[in-house]
């Protein structure tokens, strides 16, 4: 949403603060938000990959095949951030890095969420199929009110709002 990397990781600081007011926790969203910004402004995945590591100490040196023998329940942002990020930048495709990410385990829900979206700024889509199963899903309530919300931005971007 801004115009620098600076002032992207700034707002994350201030908003993680509310729920995550640790500093492995800001640092999470942080790199999060940085991944995104980097992802939307077409910087390669070897320059997320880099940044990343460099900015916030993150280890991204192993595969989704290396992490997964090993890896358990962690709800930490440092043992599941870089996981998600590793998802993102080993998938070849939107679909691909939801699947990466499921297939680690843990705390798969927060650490697809994250790998998707990075996914979601980078390929700049999410295939229509996807789309739909969500829509089909989701509660009645929860739909109306991303309806209502949308007026802003995100449906407007892949051109789908459903009908409710």
């Amino acid at each position: 949403m801004f115009d620098s990397l600076e002032e992207t990781e700034r707002v994350a600081e201030i908003q993680a603060s509310v729920t995550h007011n640790h500093p492995e926790g800001i640092k999470g969203a942080q790199a999060t938000s940085a991944a995104i910004f980097m992802a939307r402004n077409e910087k390669s995945k070897d320059e997320i990959k880099r940044y990343i590591e460099t900015r916030f100490g993150y280890d991204l040196s192993r595969s989704c095949d290396e992490i997964r023998p090993g890896y358990s329940f962690d709800e930490s942002c440092q043992g599941t951030v870089p996981q998600a990020i590793t998802a993102f930048l080993e998938s070849t495709d939107f679909e691909n890095c939801i699947r990466l990410g499921v297939s680690l385990g843990s705390d798969s829900d927060t650490l697809t969420c994250i790998a998707y979206g990075i996914a979601e700024a980078y390929y700049k889509e999410i295939p229509k199929w996807i789309v739909d199963e969500v829509w089909k899903r989701l509660p009645y309530e929860f739909g109306r009110i991303l309806v209502d919300l949308n007026r802003s931005s995100f449906y407007r971007e892949v051109g789908y709002i459903p009908q409710l």
